[in-house]
């Protein structure tokens, strides 16, 4: 059923809406380049004739009625970018999730669920946090006038941001209702090729807590103040990265730590600086064992600051216990995967994803096809057509028996 030549044409051309040189592009959410990629894409939903709907914080997705009033089964992801994004972080899953209903129409495949397919705002985090916004106002699990009122890089507000690029719609929260939420999504990391698997079966996504700390301190003469006698912000905030690291070294897998972004003020190779703002990336597919890097972490960034002679605040960005997802829809991909003759193995996403987001409110999965060298967020981002190929057609297999597959007139 699928047309590989579609996909990719789609995924290339997408590509080209903030394309950055040497390839990749950057549409950050609620930008222009992302209201074009939007234009772009609502455009081949409507080009099928389906019905599309935005709502009020710009998610927006297309269903392929059925014969009755079921809930739709919904395969999406998103397309906005990180500043140096690849191809295929979640653009995939939304185009091929189109591809999937346009293989079915054109087949004269009809289904008892409706099938649709959506794409969620700010799922990156990258100009507003927290990331999956959109997918967890869609939800329920984020509020919608907190998630309105954040304020991005820069200083813009998601309101305003809806505003000025006409992205807001008029559908209320929560008025996407799925039966069931499938995501195709790359890796995005180095397991599946390294192993030489082609499809990741994905239990579950594992614990987020992102963390930004403000260290102050006083800025001093980098020449004249004896070491003693510094209120070093900028000590402090190495310190506190270097915990991070020591953190995740002595939990062991599978916990992360990643310090993403630090900033020093006044900046000044000759002023020991006065200020210092950093963030803390922690992940675990445990909840205990997150809360406790936490704790760990929260401790001694406090007792640095305290012997430095700083004061140290912190705000959480982001913050999303561990999901499992749907054991029977889970089992249903692999067993998809072993009738199409595709080699798999469970595992769980090190990222965070919009199916995490459903998963609390109806039988939600995921899956993952190979990245290259395990390389994303990043313009060398590449996952081989073959790979696209096996999982849009598994992702064909499960969304159509999910929604009660059957022929129409033309079979």
């Amino acid at each position: 059923m699928i047309d590989l030549d579609r996909l990719i044409a789609r995924i290339e051309q997408l590509g080209q809406v903030g394309a950055l040189p040497g390839g990749g592009c950057k549409r950050l959410a609620l930008t222009p380049e992302d209201a074009a990629g939007r234009a772009l894409v609502t455009g081949w939903f409507r080009d099928l004739g389906l019905d599309v709907t935005t709502d009020v914080i710009g998610n927006t997705w297309a269903i392929r009625p059925g014969p009755g009033d079921l809930p739709p089964v919904v395969m999406g992801s998103h397309i906005d970018t990180v500043a140096t994004g690849g191809l295929y972080d979640g653009t995939l899953g939304v185009l091929a999730g189109l591809e999937v209903i346009e293989s079915a129409i054109e087949a004269g495949v009809e289904t008892d669920h409706p099938l649709a397919v959506a794409f969620f705002t700010n799922e990156e985090g990258a100009r507003f946090a927290p990331d999956m916004m959109g997918s967890g106002v869609a939800a329920g699990a984020l509020p919608l006038d907190a998630m309105l009122a954040s304020r991005g890089i820069d200083d813009a507000t998601v309101d305003e941001a809806l505003t000025a690029i006409g992205a807001r719609g008029d559908a209320p929260v929560g008025a996407l209702s799925p039966a069931a939420y499938l995501e195709l999504h790359i890796e995005q990391g180095p397991v599946l090729e390294s192993e030489g698997v082609q499809i990741g079966v994905v239990t579950g996504v594992q614990g987020i807590s992102w963390t930004e700390f403000t260290v102050k301190g006083r800025s001093a003469h980098a020449g004249t103040t004896p070491m003693l006698m510094r209120r070093d912000a900028g000590h402090v905030a190495a310190a506190i990265a270097m915990e991070a690291r020591a953190i995740a070294t002595d939990f062991g897998p599978p916990q992360v730590a990643t310090v993403g972004r630090m900033s020093l003020s006044p900046d000044l190779v000759n002023v020991v600086p006065e200020r210092a703002t950093l963030t803390v990336d922690l992940r675990n597919t445990d909840e205990t064992r997150l809360a406790g890097a936490e704790a760990r972490l929260f401790a001694f960034a406090e007792a640095a600051a305290r012997d430095e002679g700083c004061t140290l605040t912190r705000r959480s960005l982001a913050r999303f216990e561990p999901v499992a997802f749907d054991a029977k829809l889970v089992d249903d991909i692999a067993t998809a995967a072993d009738r199409l003759g595709y080699s798999h193995r469970r595992m769980p996403s090190g990222a965070g994803h919009d199916a995490q987001m459903f998963a609390p409110f109806c039988p939600s999965a995921m899956i993952f096809v190979p990245s290259r060298d395990g390389i994303s967020h990043n313009i060398e981002e590449y996952t081989a057509p073959e790979d696209l190929e096996r999982g849009a057609r598994l992702l064909a297999d499960v969304a159509l028996a999910r929604a009660g597959c059957r022929k129409g007139p033309r079979a």
